[in-house]
């Protein structure tokens, strides 16, 4: 039996079993040859007694603390090992050398890491890590959400982890402000909101991006995309096409916007505004800029908005609004009708159509009075391409839809799309699996890349594959 299987019985007010008949066997020695006054009723002795133990008396060692600028995890390791078999000794509860090394690890990890949900951030499969509550953690891996067997010993022993995943980012959460957005030092992005905002206890989400991005042909590989759709959104982001991706959450937005942030020249000047930094930019001429909540009074808040407009004073070549959700929306679209052409951002819609939609009613929230028509053809003049991505039942990130911009007809915005996908389910295997194809329309916005001298294909536009 496992140390977190023990924990858990002794959390639910069970008394903890010993179920090793090598182990049995040794305590009924250790029992019946130990003197009467120093004899221990090792059944009544549990792992989490013994954790604490020995979490309280390396958290009075102040050598194990200062350790952590000199020595390495693994150095560590072993004191802490040789600290839980002195506790266990003590405390007369024999533990096998497997169970010694699982503890010493988790105790590395109460002391510097995260507790236990530090295995789970080192997993490179997971993505999402959703805590509801001290005893209820779930994560996602390759699109699916589990269930799993970590748990937090009580409420209280969370609210030390949130507080120290805090630490490094500069924000805080408590009664005064509590809910709270961040970035931790891997990049992760986290959201934690804490009663009584929360009824059922601390909820914590923590979005983690892969250490290495993915590579265009990773994206077509995993069929996420094809070789000609891959290639005309090249083109495109070359030739200084305006570009929205939009999709619902967690569907694969910001890691679409890398891969194509990846295509800018690496002699522009890019300036990218976020409310969380976390694109991975791969061009040196790239300037960071991160919105700034308010403080305990209210005071001193930066929106993306005011970050949009100096960013116009920078002198940029491209701008990338890591999401456009307010107010900057109109901000943006008159820098990409005023020499900013290029631009790339991400946006919440279900469909090109609605994304549409989207920016009219965010222009209309800004505060400013527009006619519905200008909004319309201000869109359509900022606005080259939208990508609409979308994640599958199946749990695959797929870009359902490449759809181009071409004007306003009759006050409305004229979209003619020009890749699509279709998802289908093999009857047989009952599996599924997608069709991409051209629709045939060579895009107007092809004169751009003509006037840098790249002319497309034919081939981009007419083709049709299978991918499972």
């Amino acid at each position: 039996m496992g140390i977190r299987e023990r924990l858990r019985q002794v959390e639910q007010g069970r008394q903890t079993e010993i179920t090793n008949p090598v182990v049995e066997e040794v305590t009924k020695h250790e029992v019946e040859h130990t003197p009467a006054l120093e004899k221990r009723n090792v059944q009544n002795i549990s792992f989490l007694e013994i954790k604490e133990r020995c979490q309280k008396l390396a958290a009075e060692d102040e050598a194990f603390y200062e350790a952590d600028s000199k020595e390495t995890r693994n150095e560590l390791r072993p004191r802490l090992e040789e600290l839980v078999r002195e506790v266990a000794s003590e405390m007369g509860y024999p533990l096998t050398e497997l169970e010694v090394r699982q503890l010493g690890l988790e105790l590395l990890d109460e002391i510097y890491g995260l507790g236990p949900i530090e295995p789970l951030m080192a997993d490179s499969t997971v993505s999402d890590i959703l805590i509801n509550g001290y005893n209820k953690i779930y994560v996602e891996r390759r699109g699916k959400l589990e269930l799993t067997d970590v748990s937090f010993i009580s409420e209280e022993h969370l609210r030390n982890k949130v507080d120290r995943m805090l630490y490094s980012t500069g924000r805080r959460v408590d009664e005064s402000s509590p809910l709270v957005d961040a970035r931790l030092p891997d990049g992760s992005r986290i959201n934690i909101i804490i009663p009584p905002l929360s009824v059922d206890g601390i909820s914590v989400s923590i979005r983690r991006f892969p250490e290495q991005h993915l590579r265009p042909k990773d994206m077509i590989a995993f069929g996420t995309m094809t070789e000609e759709m891959y290639q005309f959104l090249d083109y495109g982001v070359k030739s200084g096409l305006n570009i929205l991706v939009c999709g619902g959450t967690g569907s694969g937005k910001t890691t679409t916007l890398n891969m194509l942030s990846g295509l800018i020249p690496v002699n522009e000047r890019t300036v990218t505004i976020e409310d969380s930094a976390e694109l991975r930019m791969q061009q040196d001429h790239v300037v960071r800029l991160e919105t700034r909540p308010p403080n305990a009074e209210g005071q001193g808040e930066v929106s993306q908005r005011e970050l949009l407009k100096n960013a116009l004073r920078m002198r940029p070549d491209r701008i990338v609004l890591g999401e456009v959700r307010g107010g900057e929306v109109l901000d943006m679209l008159q820098a990409m009708n005023t020499g900013h052409d290029g631009s790339l951002a991400t946006l919440h819609a279900n469909s090109p159509r609605d994304c549409i939609a989207r920016l009219e009613l965010m222009i209309n929230l800004s505060g400013v009075d527009i006619p519905a028509a200008s909004i319309r053809k201000q869109i359509a003049s900022a606005i080259d391409i939208i990508l609409y991505v979308n994640r599958s039942r199946d749990g695959k990130r797929r870009v359902e839809s490449i759809t181009e911009v071409v004007g306003v007809e009759e006050e409305n915005v004229v979209l003619q799309e020009i890749y699509t996908f279709e998802n289908k389910i093999d009857p047989v295997n009952d599996r599924m699996y997608g069709i991409f194809s051209a629709t045939g329309v060579r895009p107007a916005c092809g004169k751009k890349c003509e006037a840098i001298g790249v002319s497309m294909p034919e081939s981009l536009f007419s083709f049709k594959k299978e991918v499972y």
